[in-house]
């Protein structure tokens, strides 16, 4: 019973693992591409067209300049989705929206009210 257990627990982890493996658009496959969130077989063609008629992409200017349809805010979600151009995620400074609540300071509190006096 223990070792079924163990066993489910080392697929589990396994599994894990490659969800949220890194992909690297100048080494992937088709496969590999389709395989990270975001990524559908038809920005899969596009990305393996671009590489074979362009060469390597050399960072991520270069791979949003190329692939159509791929800015900083989709950049942002694809690195976070595991996608590498050259070995690195997407460096977008500035480019992903901080929470709402994160930039502003607490509003601060309005004093209590005297009670009034009799």
């Amino acid at each position: 019973m223990i070792r079924k257990l163990m066993l489910a627990v080392a697929a589990l982890v396994a599994a894990m693992n490659m969800a949220f493996a890194q992909v690297d658009v100048n080494k992937a496959d088709a496969a590999a591409l389709d395989g990270v969130k975001g990524v559908g077989p038809t920005t899969s063609k596009a990305i393996l067209d671009e590489r074979a008629k362009g060469g390597e992409f050399k960072d991520w200017a270069d791979f949003a300049k190329r692939v159509k349809g791929v800015g900083d805010k989709r950049a942002v979600k694809l690195s976070q989705a595991g996608l590498q151009v050259a070995g690195k995620p997407f460096d977008g400074a500035g480019a992903a929206k901080p929470p709402a609540a994160a930039g502003k300071p607490a509003p601060a509190a309005k004093p209590a009210a005297a009670p009034a006096k009799m």
